[in-house]
Order: structure tokens, then sequence, then C-alpha cells
């Protein structure tokens, strides 16, 4: 499959679907393309993988987002790597999503969650954290170095939790499975409830010395250095999700993710508007009148626009790509500078003679509309002069 189908498509849901259609659907294509079940049909393990992947991007709500409004370009930026399932043992498959099928849904390999949690630890904690960008390091992108305090694998016993590792014992409990089953008959029929073992936390295993500096966690308060590339475009609301980057898991389980939250900083002189930015320029009278060539702030530094005769107060002149990078990379936006026109609050009293000399021009009468020829401006020119 060279290009890639849509994952709505891949599921049978609509693109409004709520997260139990779309896991109801996922399941009920893995259940269908189970290789164990088309054993003769080697395009169902394909199938299989497909579904797994659209599943993978359509259940979590950042991925979603960005998958709904660009597309697999948008799982292309921003610190995200678009899933592969196809290069992906199907058993491993079942190790990432197959709590969602209720234990030996196929009754063979890769279908039951017999002996996956053995040893394995519990997952870390997810974190979020709040990073607050300008609005020129959000116009071109950036990378930064985040101090996180957090939990870290324990050195002294390097995760494990244990003295040594002879210090681990098999879980009497569960025989060293990570879980207990308990069948319940009813009219019904006959119903196994599948749950992690009480006395292990579904590891299969219990310490016998627990490490002395870490007391049998295998974690410890640290702290460390993330890098996190920010994707020119981002908005405040927006956040990158790091894997692995979050608190580390309890003896050796896998560490949780760290969730950055964009917040934009307010710019002292642009406001913005989705890719484009907005700029107050204050002109003179005799600027707007006889038109003036300028100097203005742009996110790259100072740059020449000019004002042509007869400009209106509230109009706005447009600068081409001065703007914001778009997210998918698609573009830049525009610099807008919106024209203010200065009036003074006092005036000498020759500015004031001047100005009732102009007061007696029919061209400065706001009733009646004119035609601002060259000849008009000339002779205003005559005035300032």
């Amino acid at each position: 499959m060279s290009k890639k189908r849509d994952y709505y498509e891949v599921l049978g849901v609509g693109k409004n679907a709520q997260a139990d259609e779309i896991k109801k659907a996922y399941r009920k294509k893995a259940m269908e393309f189970h290789p164990d079940r088309n054993k003769d049909n080697p395009e169902s393990e394909k199938r299989f993988k497909e579904a797994a992947e659209a599943f993978d991007v359509l259940k979590d709500p950042d991925k979603r987002a960005r998958y709904d409004q660009f597309g697999h370009a948008g799982l292309h930026t921003g610190g995200y790597q678009e899933p592969d399932f196809q290069n992906i043992n199907f058993e491993d498959i079942f190790s990432r999503f197959g709590d969602i099928f209720g234990g030996d849904i196929f009754g063979g390999a890769g279908g039951s969650s017999r002996g996956r949690r053995r040893g394995a630890g519990r997952p870390g904690e997810d974190m979020k954290m709040r990073l607050s960008l300008t609005l020129n390091e959000i116009a071109f992108g950036v990378e930064k170095k985040l101090k996180v305090k957090k939990q870290i694998k324990c050195d002294s016993c390097n995760g494990t939790g244990a003295e040594s590792s002879e210090d681990f014992m098999t879980c009497s409990t569960c025989n060293g499975m990570g879980e207990v089953r308990q069948v319940s008959r009813t009219m019904f029929g006959q119903f196994v409830n599948v749950q992690p073992c009480p006395t292990c936390m579904g590891e299969g295993r219990v310490i016998r010395n627990k490490c002395k500096k870490c007391s049998g966690e295998g974690r410890a308060k640290g702290e460390e250095t993330v890098s996190v590339k920010i994707p020119a475009g981002v908005t405040s609301g927006n956040y990158i999700t790091l894997r692995g980057q979050g608190n580390a898991g309890l003896r050796g389980g896998p560490a949780g993710d760290l969730i950055v939250l964009i917040e934009e900083e307010e710019h002292k002189y642009f406001e913005r508007e989705g890719n484009n930015i907005i700029y107050d320029l204050r002109i003179s009278i005799p600027q707007a009148i006889l038109g003036s060539e300028v100097e203005v702030p742009t996110l790259k530094g100072k740059a020449k626009l000019k004002i042509d005769a007869g400009t209106q107060p509230g109009k706005l002149l447009r600068m081409r790509e001065k703007g914001i990078i778009s997210l998918n990379g698609n573009g830049t936006g525009d610099q807008y500078v919106r024209v203010n026109v200065y009036i003074p609050g006092k005036l000498s009293s020759q500015e004031e003679k001047l100005i009732k000399e102009l007061e007696k021009s029919e061209h400065f009468d706001p009733a009646t509309e004119h035609d601002a020829s060259e000849g008009f401006f000339k002779r205003i020119k005559k005035v300032f002069s």
C-alpha cells in the first residue's frame, strides 16, 4: 500500500465518530482480519495492521486533530512521526492495544493478555507543563530545552526496585501470571473476569529485599533536561506530546509522557489573526495627505513601507509574507499595517492659522466628494512648504 487510505475509511466510521465508536470499530476490524482467523489470506495481516495504525491515530485527540486538519501530512510535523504498523509484528500490536479486547478474544497467540504484565513493572504517570513562547518563536519555529522535575529511574537498583536480581520471587497469588481470573456462571453462560493480580499489581513477581534508596519503587525524584522542537504556526492551546519523557515507571515499567502545553505571549507591537499579524501605524496629517515612506517593524526586523498620498485613517496596507509560517508548511501569512492619523492636541498660532486657511478650501469639506487629482495634492504641498 504505497498510498495510505483515509483512516476513517479504514475503520468504517464517520469523521464525527466518538471515541467509543472508534474503539468498537477497531475491535471489529481486528477480529475480522486477525491472521489466526485468515491463515489462507496473506492480505489479512496487512488489513489488520492498517486498522491498528488508523486506531493509533484516531484514538489520540491530538493526533486526530492534526490528521483532521492536515491529513497524513499533519503527522510529520511538530515532533510527530506518522505510525507505520506494516513493519510491526502483530503480536506487538496486541501488547499495545490488547486491553480493549478483554482477554482471550482470539484464543491464540497475540490475543491473550496472559503473561504480558510479568516483570514489566507499572507505567509512570503522564506529566503536563506549560511553555510560554514569543510571537517570533511561534512565527518561525524554535527548539527549547526544558528542565523537568520528575520521577527518574533509581541509579542504585537501575530501576528494578530490588537490592539484586536474586531478590525477586514469583508471586504466589497468581503464580507469576500477573493476573487473576474469576469465573461466574449465569443463565446466559459462563463469563471470565480477568484483573491484574492485587498482590504483585500485575508484575507476576514480588521483591524479597527492596532497594534501600528508592524503597522498592525503582525510581526517585530528580531533574532532567529534555529538548522539544516547536513547529512554526502553533497557537495557545496546542500541545506537543513527548513520548516516554514523563515520570519513570515503577520497577522498570515504561515511563509516562510529557505533554507540553503552548502559551503565546502578548507582543509589544503586533496583534495576531491566524497566520497574519496586524501593526498599528500612526502617521501625521501631512503624511496622510501628501504620501510618505516610513519604517515599520516586522518579525524579521524593520522594513520600508510606502504611504500613498490621500491615505485614509483605518486603511489596511498589506506586506506580503511578513507574517507567520503555516503550521502545515503551506505558505506564510501577511503583515497588515493599520493606518491611524495623529491629530495634535495643541497648535501654535502659525499652525492654527494654516489650518484655518485650509478649512476654507472646498477639498477639506467632508460633505463633498472630490477627485483626488494630482493638481489637488500639488496645491496642498504649497501650503505645507
